[in-house]
């Protein structure tokens, strides 16, 4: 998963947002030199991504990505579903979009000195440019996976991967709809982790 599902997984600790925010900029043991919590964080994004990366429905999505990226078409996936979550956010969270990434904003600047230089670089334009708030638009992907080729190695075709999600956006939301409660479930039950859904919608129906 992308930055937004990662810290709408986090429940209510900030700790735990922090160090889910900042997990892929954490390699090995280095997150032994975190606090407590944001090292619970670290945990916890690993074992998302490891949930995320070995589900079948992910993988079924994948395949759709695989000719324009190769080995990258996970993480195009990653950021796909966070549209999905961004765009669909009120069937998901009982905290209006707005209101939480101004709350990941507020979270990520208070604590701005325990996250990795790579974060600390990239913060300032991340936060400028309200790429959470832009997972939400076509558009906003297509600049997410544009600016991520220019910045790695990732081929940059955001074009073919827009014209997939367009093409087949349905068939993908229904992957999404299918696999997000399950992710969901496995965070709560794994770490104790109470995500707030919206009071008219049972969790897994």
């Amino acid at each position: 998963m992308n930055y937004l599902a990662h810290a709408y997984l986090s429940g209510g600790s900030e700790g735990v947002m922090i160090g889910n925010f900042i997990g892929d900029s954490v390699k090995g043991k280095q997150y032994m030199n975190y606090p407590a919590r944001v090292q619970d964080g670290i945990i916890i994004h690993r074992q998302i991504d490891s949930f995320t990366d070995q589900h079948p429905l992910v993988k079924q999505c994948s395949r759709r990505f695989r000719t324009p990226y190769g080995r990258y078409a996970g993480i195009v996936t990653d950021v796909i579903f966070d549209h999905f979550l961004a765009k669909y956010w009120e069937n998901w969270s009982a905290s209006p979009f707005p209101e939480f990434v101004k709350h990941i904003h507020s979270v990520l600047f208070l604590n701005f000195a325990y996250l990795p230089i790579e974060v600390k670089g990239f913060l300032p334009f991340f936060i400028g440019h309200r790429r959470l708030e832009s997972y939400a638009r076509v558009d906003g992907i297509r600049e997410t996976l544009a600016a991520m080729g220019r910045r790695t190695s990732m081929p940059e075709r955001s074009e073919m991967a827009v014209q997939i999600l367009q093409d087949e956006f349905f068939l993908i939301k229904s992957e999404f709809d299918a696999f997000f409660p399950e992710l969901i479930d496995f965070v709560e039950q794994r770490f104790r982790i109470e995500i707030k859904m919206p009071v008219n919608r049972h969790k897994f129906s």
